[in-house]
């Protein structure tokens, strides 16, 4: 596919909002930087959760347009107090991550990413589930990687995701560009999703003005997995899906990954290291 007319600058613009944001790693995470097929180097981290890391799954996240690595943190106990790593992707130009973003740089470093954790993983003899989850401007670079490399992961989940591209533009009051612009010109989305198999989880919030629920409604009736969940969340809007929904919106994703590893052993293991330390 080509993204031409995604990465020309006006549409850079809008699509991607980079801030300078950096934190120190708190005292369960490592920085990755991480250098792409061009060189730029990436600022990716990875939180481990407390117990069996070996064995437990991972999420591997691609945040939003105006999120970071930093706002991760405020996450990422969430996932991790649930047993799940959780290792946060990043894009050109955000935080310590050098380099400019565009669309085509974020689906092709998406594969480098994922690369560097499949080497990082294996150096750790992590056996654990993988899956990709992307929000808001992430769930593109999720689905395209899980597009790409289906065998590499376990599942998908998309948090306030959208299908198609022209509506969502439309809806958000941006100008077309003057020679014209279809679908085939987006980030086809529903296209790319059509072709994972892979168990997909979609998660929005009811009242979500940014990404209307239709738009991520559209990308679950595209999807080609057999088995797909759909969660529309009461009260929530595109930023406050984990405010409103409190661990709720941790626990339904780790019943999601616990359908797809089964009866695992690591759950068992996680709870007898927390009676061993008395918790």
């Amino acid at each position: 596919m080509s993204y031409q007319k995604l990465d020309r600058q006006e549409s850079l613009s809008w699509i991607f909002k980079p801030t300078s944001a950096r934190t120190a790693p708190p005292a369960n995470a490592c920085d990755c930087p991480w250098r792409m097929a061009d060189g730029v180097q990436l600022a990716c981290r990875i939180y481990e959760t407390d117990a069996d890391a070996s064995a437990a799954p991972m999420i591997l996240y691609f945040h939003g347009r105006s999120d970071s690595i930093a706002s991760c943190d405020a996450i990422a106990c969430g996932y991790t107090d649930e047993g799940l790593h959780f290792a946060a992707a990043t894009y050109r130009g955000y935080g310590a991550s050098e380099g400019q973003p565009s669309v085509s740089q974020m689906f092709a470093d998406g594969e480098q990413i994922l690369n560097h954790l499949l080497t990082w993983r294996a150096e750790g003899s992590q056996t654990g589930a993988l899956l990709v989850m992307g929000r808001s401007l992430g769930s593109a670079a999720a689905i395209d990687l899980c597009c790409k490399r289906q065998n590499d992961f376990k599942g998908l989940i998309i948090e306030s995701g959208f299908g198609d591209t022209i509506p969502l533009i439309v809806h958000s009051g941006i100008a077309l560009p003057a020679d014209g612009m279809s679908e085939a010109d987006g980030f086809g989305n529903c296209q790319k999703i059509a072709a994972i198999t892979l168990p997909t989880l979609i998660l929005h919030g009811a009242r979500d003005a940014t990404v209307p629920p239709s738009l991520a409604e559209k990308l679950q009736a595209a999807s080609g997995a057999r088995n797909k969940q759909f969660l529309l969340v009461p009260g929530a809007d595109h930023k406050t899906m984990i405010a409103t929904a409190g661990q709720l919106y941790f626990q339904t994703i780790k019943r999601f990954v616990d359908g797809l590893t089964g009866a695992s052993d690591w759950r068992k293991r996680r709870r007898a290291f927390k009676q061993e330390q008395g918790q």
